[in-house]
């Protein structure tokens, strides 16, 4: 199958999603970050369907990314989260500064009962937009710290303040940079000052039905 072919199969998934969640064209452009304009084109094939845009789609709406991509598989995915049974991954309120070296349970307020739910594996709830359209501000995050962190990667890292925040992980050169994805922002050089606490494997999104 051409890229093109690939894209205008895409695209009108994309449509029927949209369709289904019955908004317009701007309603669902502006729930993913992106101009009217170019939903457009992708509905009609015209534009092409770029990584960003699977990834917020899937974040967005719990859109299965096979699906999407292929039209094999369940449409959707799901989530389920159990307060009363621990189960894989701890919920953080918020990460303490000596993570993951020292924490207590008063710092975790729930467990969560994920799809490929792994070991090593922690969920916070994202603060702030650096990272939208990706990730927006109270989309739960998972974190592995047990994968490999790679070229553009998004991680959560210790900033010299004992903040922890979530960047996108850029090597340029021989140098690291840590971007945010909103062009409102500046990336900056890590140093050694800098503590990566793990690489961000899956983002789930509430929406408004």
């Amino acid at each position: 199958m051409s890229e093109k072919e690939m894209n205008c199969r895409m695209g009108l998934r994309i449509k029927e999603i949209r369709q289904a969640k019955d908004m317009t064209q701007k309603e669902f452009a502006d729930s993913l970050g992106i101009v009217q304009g170019f939903l457009s084109g992708v509905e009609r094939g015209k534009k092409n369907v770029s990584d960003t845009l699977i990834i917020a789609l899937c974040h967005s709406y719990g859109i299965n990314k096979e699906w999407l991509k292929t039209g094999h598989g369940e449409k959707f995915r799901e989530l389920q989260i159990e307060a009363s049974r621990p189960s894989n991954v701890p919920l953080f309120k918020k990460i303490p500064q000596d993570f993951p070296h020292f924490f207590v349970k008063e710092d975790i307020c729930d467990y969560l009962s994920l799809p490929q739910g792994a070991e090593g594996s922690y969920a916070i709830f994202s603060v702030g937009d650096f990272m939208a359209p990706t990730i927006c501000d109270g989309d739960l995050v998972v974190i592995s710290t047990e994968c490999e962190i790679e070229n553009r990667d998004i991680v959560l890292v210790n900033n010299r303040w004992g903040e922890a925040i979530l960047r996108r992980y850029r090597i340029v050169d021989s140098d690291v940079f840590l971007s945010p994805d909103n062009r409102a922002y500046v990336p900056f050089k890590k140093d050694s000052k800098l503590k990566m606490l793990g690489k961000v494997v899956d983002v789930w999104r509430r929406i408004k039905l």
